[in-house]
């Protein structure tokens, strides 16, 4: 028994070896492929449903420490193989208010751009960008319940189109005053017009204000999978029919 002492260390030791490159593994293709995150607010309704688990790639914008799979705050941050997103790409950040946090919002508006918002409607560079009504759509609250939303199509320069909510004729965030975008920041919104905090919104306020390009974590190209929250009021034997199977594996427009 004494002589097997060392043959059983040595097991342990490579045991604990193998689990710890199989996590260096799992977390640098967290860092540097792509990364889950959970969406828990209803502010990129109806493109992203809350309980959305989604897929974010790391790689189109490049990567900084904000792509860190682990939250690290540094004075200044070198971007490798830094590139700006597209208007319309949905992208996954660092809260600029509290980097522990990732949001997600799709953005609007690029460095160089000017954008406003007038009577509902997004303007570009003094252009209105095209909307589309497509009738009424069901927008889910933090508890489950469901609110009427007008549904849009809002078709940004370059081609993309995407959809929209508008829960308010006259919501509070309907009018802004033209700003330019500066360099390395983004003008980011939520498809829930009216239920976002987003760039319309100063991080004083519990927005995001201008996001800065260093805090991009990654763009978001696929919802792996989702659960209606709203199955929590049934049974627990109920909770597996609030999985949204349609939503497996889809992309995001």
């Amino acid at each position: 028994m004494i002589a097997a002492a060392p043959k059983a260390s040595r097991s342990w030791a490579r045991a604990i070896g193998e689990i710890a490159t199989a996590f260096l593994i799992v977390m640098a293709g967290k860092a540097a492929l792509a990364e889950p995150f959970y969406v828990p607010s209803a502010s990129m309704e109806p493109t992203l449903l809350i309980g959305d688990a989604l897929l974010a790639s790391k790689y189109p914008y490049g990567y900084g420490t904000a792509s860190l799979p682990v939250n690290v705050t540094v004075p200044t941050s070198i971007r490798l193989f830094g590139k700006l997103p597209a208007r319309g790409d949905v992208v996954v950040f660092r809260w600029p208010g509290d980097t522990s946090q990732a949001w997600v919002k799709r953005v609007v508006a690029l460095p160089g751009d000017r954008v406003q918002m007038r009577e509902g409607q997004l303007w570009l560079n003094g252009q209105a960008v095209p909307t589309h009504a497509h009738g009424f759509g069901d927008a889910q609250n933090d508890d489950g319940s469901l609110t009427p939303a007008a549904r849009y199509t809002e078709e940004l320069p370059g081609g993309h189109s995407h959809t929209i909510f508008k829960l308010r004729t006259h919501g509070v965030l309907d009018n802004t005053d033209e700003i330019v975008v500066p360099p390395d920041m983004l003008f980011v919104m939520g498809d829930n017009r009216d239920n976002s905090a987003d760039s319309r919104v100063s991080v004083a306020d519990g927005g995001v204000g201008l996001l800065p390009v260093e805090n991009l974590i990654g763009r978001v190209d696929t919802v792996l999978g989702s659960w209606d929250i709203a199955a929590r009021k049934k049974p627990i034997w109920e909770w597996p029919t609030g999985l949204r199977l349609s939503r497996m594996f889809s992309s995001v427009q």
